[in-house]
């Protein structure tokens, strides 16, 4: 049995450590600690704007999706921060499931664009990519 809640500060223990074993694991490989993943998610959920739904099975957290909306000149836009799955049942349409669930909400609001940052060739990209996501071409992702 599924259930589908909205992610709350609350509820985050449970995504903490599915975001650690998600990110800990290939093909993303970096070095989440309960801790540091505890305190992005904490402030992403404290972040203005914020929406996050979390997809249960059998009680057991299976993924979660979460961002915020944002202001823009065309009106407003969702960032998507996070999306989560459990490595041992990707594959199986949760990730699937969250994203939909998350645009038929945000469509509700009027909210009709949605971007996100992944890394290119991963798995990721391609998820993405079944559902409609495009590259965008008029922007680049700048560090130092």
């Amino acid at each position: 049995m599924s259930s589908l809640t909205i992610l709350t500060k609350e509820k985050l223990t449970d995504c903490i450590h599915l975001y650690v074993d998600v990110f800990n694991s290939p093909p993303w490989n970096e070095t989440w600690t309960v801790g540091s993943a505890e305190e992005r998610l904490s402030d992403l959920v404290s972040t203005p704007k914020f929406r996050g739904y979390t997809l249960h099975i059998d009680g057991k957290p299976a993924g979660f999706i979460a961002g915020n909306a944002k202001r823009t000149s065309k009106g407003m836009t969702f960032y998507i921060a996070e999306l989560c799955v459990d490595p041992s049942i990707q594959g199986k349409g949760i990730g699937s499931t969250l994203l939909s669930h998350l645009e038929k909400e945000l469509n509700r609001e009027g909210i009709q664009s949605i971007y996100l940052l992944t890394s290119p060739g991963s798995p990721a990209e391609g998820f993405y990519e079944r559902h409609s996501f495009t590259k965008n071409d008029n922007r680049i992702i700048m560090h130092k």
